[in-house]
């Protein structure tokens, strides 16, 4: 049976994010991961909160996550003005890790569901030689297209087949989000929504310095590596997200919040 979790955070525009500590996240991961229970994770950045102010449909799935996490150095700052003044960012590719880690020492085994199939095969080389007692149950790589209800079916099956307690998943935003809300009830593991974690750690893709992540700047570092795909939406989305901030700081801004 779930064990019903009072959730403590804020929102961010129309977005419910959980103010939680490391700790608090990767524990609470691995206890529902523990117990199969089917959860899902979303890691929350500008885009996201910005993409749920504009449609009732994905902030409803945003909101109906059994845990939001700060993705994303504004959201997390927007988390500390509503007086949860140590948190911090919790990004998807270092969150990963950490789950990985503990999964190792719990003896839990984990799926990846998401990117190509050249890039889970580097990263099943580069996570087993960081986490060499790791267990991974099962990679897929579904196809760039609308799955038929089969195909859903049958990677839901595999998964749960594979015995899983942990699934990372790594389709982008919102494809990622709404897969794993539609896969609640069916998926028999908990699953965390890591965007591009695949791609960092398979070498695929380089990741921002350590001192820009540190300074809230990884966002600026993957515009200059893609300014033609990222430009319009780091422009639009963080033009709206400051304007909205703005506008809600005059007119009222949302109380510190509990959900249950």
């Amino acid at each position: 049976m779930k064990k019903k979790i009072i959730r403590s955070g804020a929102y961010v525009l129309d977005t419910f994010i959980d103010a939680a500590s490391w700790d608090e996240a990767v524990n609470r991961i691995a206890d529902w991961g523990a117990e199969h229970q089917s959860r899902y994770v979303t890691l929350c950045n500008v885009h996201s909160v910005v993409t749920g102010s504009q449609s009732a449909k994905f902030a409803a799935v945003i909101n109906g996550a059994d845990m939001a996490l700060p993705d994303g150095a504004p959201v997390a700052w927007s988390l500390r003005k509503e007086g949860f003044a140590q948190q911090e960012r919790i990004s998807g590719p270092d969150l990963m890790l950490r789950v990985l880690a503990e999964a190792e020492r719990r003896g839990q085994s984990v799926f990846f569901y998401g990117s190509v199939d050249d890039t889970l095969a580097k990263l099943r080389g580069r996570m087993m030689a960081k986490f060499p007692k790791l267990k991974i149950a099962g990679m897929a790589s579904p196809p760039f297209r609308k799955l038929t209800d089969q195909e859903n079916a049958d990677y839901a099956a595999k998964i749960n087949q594979s015995g899983a307690q942990v699934v990372f998943v790594g389709l982008g935003c919102p494809k990622q989000e709404v897969w794993m809300a539609e896969h609640r009830g069916t998926i028999k593991a908990v699953m965390v929504g890591v965007g591009a974690a695949f791609d960092y750690h398979a070498g695929t893709l380089r990741r921002a310095p350590l001192w820009m992540q540190q300074r809230g700047l990884e966002w600026l570092y993957r515009f200059v590596c893609e300014p033609r795909r990222l430009a319009r939406r780091y422009l639009e989305t963080n033009s709206i997200f400051v304007a909205k901030l703005a506008v809600r700081s005059v007119f009222g801004k949302e109380p510190r919040q509990q959900k249950g």
